[in-house]
């Protein structure tokens, strides 16, 4: 069998998981509305034990996120920069970390790091270069973090989240994912045994 052969019927194993943050890892607040301070991070069911699972399965854990709050002047920086501190701290008291936060800034169409464009993807890979997009996954709860997987060439796995609060475009998402699923517990199991490309020759 070649190697071309052997890529096809079976998948890198998962090393590297990028997670999107808000409806991921925090509640997602109504869409236009942004998390600008800890008082209005709330942490979802279950995700400090999910991302324990896979520091215990030695994959690295990374959050790319857009923070278009920022370009908004709702907030600064340094006051995302400090809910990821409290944040860090907050999952250490569980007995788990996220290796490295990637976040985008800016409004769009002015940059090439807000997902969907790949600048986060290539920013993580500058830092950690043993970073493969094969043997890597995207977790999100939008169609712009699953373009954002598929650009890089990562598998993605996308997050049905609250229907109250979810952008356009998720019927789409969730379509075009490699797997779906509920929360980002469900998204460990799936990450955990495997997550197979799906064939997009026709998509």
């Amino acid at each position: 069998m070649s190697s071309e052969q052997n890529s096809r019927g079976r998948e890198a194993p998962i090393q590297t998981v990028f997670l999107d943050r808000d409806g991921v890892i925090n509640r997602k607040r109504p869409e236009g509305e942004y998390v600008t301070s800890w008082e209005e991070f709330a942490i979802l069911p279950g995700v400090p034990e999910a991302i324990k699972r896979m520091n215990e399965a030695g994959l690295r854990v990374i959050v790319v996120s857009n923070q278009r709050c920022i370009a908004l002047g709702l907030c600064t920086r340094r006051d995302v920069e400090s809910i990821h501190r409290r944040l860090v701290a907050l999952l250490a008291a569980e007995g788990s970390r996220i290796d490295r936060f990637y976040i985008c800034e800016h409004d769009a169409g002015v940059c090439d790091c807000r997902k969907p464009d790949i600048g986060l993807f290539r920013q993580a890979t500058a830092d950690f270069p043993s970073i493969q997009a094969e043997s890597s996954v995207m977790i999100g709860d939008s169609i712009s973090d699953v373009e954002f997987g598929h650009r890089a060439g990562m598998r993605t796995v996308f997050i049905e989240g609250d229907p109250q609060t979810r952008k356009e475009g998720a019927g789409r998402g969730r379509t075009l994912a490699d797997a779906a699923c509920g929360s980002l517990s469900e998204a460990v199991d799936i990450v955990l045994c495997g997550v197979k490309k799906k064939d997009r020759t026709n998509s």
